[in-house]
């Protein structure tokens, strides 16, 4: 697939306006502290998993290395969209030129599509621990780990450089056009184009299963691997704690994948624009939020070396 140049050398240049949340004051001032709010528990949340893991020798495994890229994945995902978001909450509708929309869109897919291509790569680490302990080490090496991500972050930049160039080459009708959601998405903006788009979608329903119909599929076939290695060992504690080390991936991935299945892979004509905004704000907040929680509160591991990491701190402060 060719890229092609964004039109941005318009003469009378384009620009967007997001929807308005709300024009009630109350409601406004409501907004923003809930938003602002859950966006610094998502920063700070995030941030402890990656100092921890970076600060804890024990905790220098495959795993959390793949986790603390997760969350870091998970703080830019939510900065290019939070900051915009919450400076378009109070007042007049505040304009976003051609570029910065594009600029906003390609991040945004680039950091999703990453996100799900690497949840792919913690599934097959998973798979390799319990279904292959004793070439565990010899398989997941410092080399393939960063192999693979650096696989995953070179495939979404290329599939997301295609997909936002393809679609600023199309012409937008009027100078300000109101994008019916809170961010430069793909499916509202395509909704603005005044012309032929079915090829657009086309290519969004393409990079849609490649980015969450083959990963998942992944990530399903290596879990009925581990599924079958866990039910054949014997002790109920083996048992246990071999699941335990997978149920926290298996849930962010349940989330993940189906929040954004629900806009990106279903017609068109079968989604409202209130339900992908809706939906836009649980992949937005509520996944960023819960992973660092899910991590937390199902892994030892993680709940230990924060709590050393508070004992040493308070103890630091006292003294």
């Amino acid at each position: 697939m060719l890229v092609q140049k964004p039109v941005f050398n318009q003469s009378d240049p384009t620009e967007f306006v997001f929807r308005v949340f709300t024009t009630v004051p109350e409601f406004q001032v409501l907004l923003f502290l809930l938003f602002f709010l859950l966006y610094l528990i998502i920063l700070c949340g995030n941030t402890a998993i990656i100092c921890v893991v970076c600060t804890h020798s024990t905790l220098r495994t495959p795993m959390y290395f793949f986790l603390a890229n997760l969350s870091f994945l998970e703080i830019c995902y939510t900065t290019v969209v939070v900051p915009l978001m919450l400076s378009n909450i109070f007042g007049a509708q505040k304009p976003i030129s051609l570029a910065g929309c594009g600029t906003q869109m390609f991040f945004f897919v680039t950091l999703g599509s990453t996100d799900c291509f690497l949840l792919a790569i913690m599934a097959y680490d998973r798979y390799v621990a319990i279904c292959h302990p004793l070439h565990y080490t010899l398989i997941m090496t410092r080399q393939l780990c960063a192999q693979m991500l650096g696989g995953a972050v070179g495939l979404a930049l290329f599939l997301s450089l295609q997909l936002t160039a393809l679609i600023f080459t199309l012409p937008f009708c009027g100078h300000r056009r109101e994008i019916n959601h809170f961010l430069c998405d793909v499916p509202p903006v395509l909704r603005l184009a005044c012309a032929d788009i079915r090829v657009h979608q086309a290519v969004l329903y393409v990079v849609g299963i490649l980015v969450l119909t083959v990963p998942f599929l992944l990530i399903c076939v290596s879990y009925v691997f581990i599924t079958c290695a866990i039910l054949s060992i014997s002790s109920a504690e083996g048992r246990r704690r071999a699941f335990s080390t997978c149920s926290s991936h298996l849930t962010v991935v349940l989330l993940q994948y189906g929040c954004c299945s629900l806009v990106y892979l279903r017609p068109q004509s079968s989604t409202s624009e209130d339900e992908e905004s809706q939906i836009a704000l649980v992949y937005t907040f509520v996944t960023p939020l819960l992973n660092p929680l899910i991590y937390t509160l199902r892994n030892k591991d993680v709940k230990g070396a924060l709590r050393n990491a508070i004992i040493y701190k308070a103890a630091s402060d006292a003294s």
